[in-house]
């Protein structure tokens, strides 16, 4: 089943959020601990901790201790080459500057969102929105049906007929029917509302169990015969399997509304009309 739950699309916050769900959490002490030096400059499992989390995605499939030493190598790398940065002056390019403010904004970024959104966002308010959802959503009826698809009007016609004189619905789909589904004997499973093409939906809905359809049904794929197997009322997704959805919606939602009341607050000015209006509208999205 669809999960009933709908979400604004998240485009300023993906790597914050990120990094929310996922910071390493150590203690004051592990975090002090010194791994390795770099011309007596301590790299510590704090240090190590950030890069870890930092590293390209392909490293996550390392193994832990591999994933640690290519952690420790990284930072090796970086104090290096920004030693040697450093006594060449480019520290203080203008265009660097710009750009560690923009790298600290960020981080501040990061830290509001671990501070005030993902900290509100746990098992227990993860369980209490799926409840409050599914309360909330209507019972949905669902069907579990069987079709044979042919080419023609009249060879569906032949089918129903030989279906009336008593012929087997599924041999009679292994037989002639052109779906995927023929090997089943023609069975589709449930389905609920939307999930099929209208003319099939509105025909096998109409049907009772049991029952197969008495004049053919024409879509854009062929000619249907269809036969409803059970009907059901459907049942909402189990909990575990759109837990860390429901989690990215509280994140996401939380995020916004943190956002919102800052914009509200803030003086924002956009002397360039149409950046204004595109910057606008993703706002209202």
């Amino acid at each position: 089943m669809p999960v009933p739950f709908a979400f604004r699309p998240l485009i300023a916050c993906g790597i914050a959020l990120g990094l929310a769900m996922t910071a390493p959490s150590l203690s004051l002490g592990a975090a002090a601990d010194v791994v390795a030096t770099v011309n007596g400059t301590p790299i510590t499992e704090g240090d190590l901790a950030i890069a870890e989390n930092d590293l390209d995605p392909q490293f996550s499939q390392l193994p832990a201790e591999q994933r640690r030493a290519a952690a420790l190598s990284a930072i090796i790398e970086i104090r290096l080459l920004a030693g040697a940065a450093e006594e060449a002056g480019l520290g203080d390019n203008e265009d660097f500057q710009r750009r560690m403010a923009f790298l600290r904004d960020r981080a501040l970024h990061s830290a509001f969102v671990d501070e005030n959104v993902a900290s509100q966002v746990n098992d227990e308010t993860i369980r209490a929105r799926y409840d409050q959802e599914i309360a909330n959503t209507p019972p949905v009826n669902e069907i579990r049906a069987r079709h044979i698809l042919v080419k023609t009007r009249e060879e569906a016609d032949a089918v129903i007929k030989a279906l009336e004189d008593g012929g087997d619905f599924e041999e009679i789909a292994k037989e002639k029917s052109t779906d995927g589904a023929a090997a089943q004997g023609g069975d589709l499973g449930y389905f609920g509302p939307g999930q099929m093409v209208p003319e099939f939906e509105k025909a096998a809905f109409a049907l009772e169990v049991g029952a197969f359809s008495k004049e053919p049904v024409e879509t854009q794929f062929g000619f249907h015969v269809i036969k409803v197997e059970d009907k059901r009322v459907q049942q909402p997704p189990a909990f575990d399997k759109v837990k860390d959805q429901v989690r990215s919606i509280l994140l996401r939602e939380h995020y916004f509304d943190a956002v919102k009341g800052l914009r509200e607050k803030a003086e924002i000015d956009i002397p360039d009309e149409a950046l204004k209006e595109a910057v606008g509208k993703l706002d209202r999205e």
